[in-house]
């Protein structure tokens, strides 16, 4: 199907049945982190998933394309990252699969009815106000910081939503890790499931992925870690499976 780029975009290739991605580079792209949420993440088809904070829609395109979901949703309040997903949806002809919304996480429970999702998914800002440079540019702030929304919000918006027993799948930083367990714990969203994630087997992890479960009992499992890379530009071999090389 075909859709019309505005100045600056570009049409991305995404290596998973023929989809393609509208982005634009001078506002925000998606990374790593994105695409390794939806190879952490698990979803049936019948299953209702929604995306907040989907940016230009890469989680709810993807998991769609791995998982075959019944519905899945984003929300987006940047209206042109939510019109570039919308295009992107339209583009791969998934309309009648995918809806992209224009609105605000912390209203989430305004725009959707209560515990009506099987899954959410999140890829939120990583840094509050205090760490590291804020970027000038509006959209990729917005994307990197907690400026419209802190990690409470979310998750207090992801209980409202979740059906009892649902799924929340999200990406971080391990240096906020005590103040997510303990975010996630205070709205009933159980840990049940992490992932560090490194760039080299000898570094730091810089990623954490996890899942909760609404309602959930107390106990959790760790996987083993995902390496990125095994030397400088060449993936480990779980990082080319993930993006479907």
């Amino acid at each position: 199907m075909a859709v019309k780029l505005k100045e600056n975009e570009r049409l991305d290739d995404l290596q998973r049945n023929g989809y393609r991605i509208i982005q634009h580079p001078d506002k925000f792209c998606f990374g790593m982190d994105a695409v390794l949420l939806t190879g952490f993440a698990q979803a049936r088809r019948e299953d209702r998933l929604l995306d907040l904070g989907t940016g230009t829609g890469i989680i709810p395109i993807l998991m769609e394309a791995k998982y075959h979901c019944a519905h899945l949703y984003g929300l987006e309040i940047q209206p042109d990252s939510a019109d570039m997903a919308a295009r992107s949806v339209e583009l791969n002809g998934l309309s009648d699969k995918i809806d992209i919304l224009t609105g605000d996480i912390k209203e989430a429970d305004l725009i959707f009815p209560s515990a009506s999702f099987d899954c959410v998914t999140c890829n939120p800002p990583y840094m509050i106000g205090s760490h590291g440079i804020v970027n000038p540019d509006a959209p990729k702030a917005i994307a990197r910081h907690e400026i419209c929304c802190t990690f409470e919000d979310v998750a207090a918006q992801t209980a409202k939503l979740l059906k009892p027993g649902g799924h929340f799948f999200l990406v971080h930083r391990p240096f906020r890790l005590a103040e997510i367990m303990t975010t996630l714990v205070k709205y009933k969203l159980e840990p049940k499931r992490m992932q560090l994630v490194y760039p080299y087997v000898d570094k730091e992890p810089n990623m954490v992925l996890l899942e909760a479960v609404r309602g959930g009992k107390s106990r959790m499992c760790v996987e083993k870690p995902l390496i990125i890379y095994q030397e400088p530009g060449v993936y480990m071999p779980e990082i080319y499976e993930i993006y479907g090389y």
